[in-house]
């Protein structure tokens, strides 16, 4: 179905406006979504195009239109055409980005386009996993160990073996020495969410499970992981 097709149903969408809003909002827009009914839509006013949600919001059964009314004024369509539920559950979306514009507006432009092109251009060679897994190791590289710890559940959310993650922790302890490792490292968020990824299979617990506890102990919610 194309925008002409629902095109005289968008004066009924309801307009969510979050241009300026700190924090993370996506929980609760989400919500919004998932409790509309077939033939229903959302109007999201944002300063960029907000090309994060529209992934998300197709999962949901939606399709969207943007339309840009102003140079930072962008308004999102989403109109519910079937009733689903996603497949998979993305943690952590790069709501950080929601920052930028309180910079600068073209910043926060800047920012999202350069995300989509990093994440999910169509042109990018490495498999999605690998990809987080680089990430991953370069936040580490950095000292920036919540982008490390968000990598990590990501691709596990995504259906990573945990074997991959012995390979990259073996790895650290190579390339940054065992006494970072020992003093950096292991009491860091990442390696505890490592950790309860190992023992929890151990125990012989659903990845589904898993995945349940690790958005619950270390998602936005944890002080050493948010982003906000």
């Amino acid at each position: 179905m194309s925008y002409a097709n629902w095109e005289d149903k968008v004066k009924d969408f309801k307009t969510v406006d979050v241009r300026g809003i700190q924090g993370n909002f996506f929980p609760a827009l989400k919500q919004q979504a998932a409790s509309l009914p077939v033939g229903a839509g959302l109007e999201v006013i944002q300063t960029f195009d907000p090309i994060p949600l529209y992934e998300v919001m197709e999962a949901l059964g939606f399709e969207h239109h943007t339309e840009q009314t102003a140079a930072a004024e962008f308004h999102a369509l989403f109109y519910r055409t079937e009733a689903k539920e996603p497949e998979r559950d993305i943690p952590m979306r790069p709501t950080a980005l929601t920052n930028m514009p309180l910079i600068d507006e073209d910043l926060g432009k800047v920012a999202v386009e350069f995300w989509d092109l990093t994440w999910n251009d169509s042109r990018r060679h490495l498999p999605y996993e690998t990809r987080l897994l680089l990430s991953l190791t370069n936040a580490v590289g950095a000292g920036r160990m919540r982008q490390a710890t968000r990598e990590l559940i990501k691709a596990y959310v995504h259906g990573l073996d945990s074997a991959a993650f012995d390979d990259v922790f073996e790895l650290l302890a190579w390339n940054q020495g065992i006494g970072y490792f020992s003093s950096e490292i292991g009491p860091s968020a990442l390696f505890q969410a490592y950790k309860t990824v190992k023992q929890m299979e151990k125990q012989g617990r659903e990845r589904k499970d898993i995945c349940e506890v690790l958005k619950e102990k270390f998602g936005e919610k944890n002080p050493d992981v948010k982003v906000q």
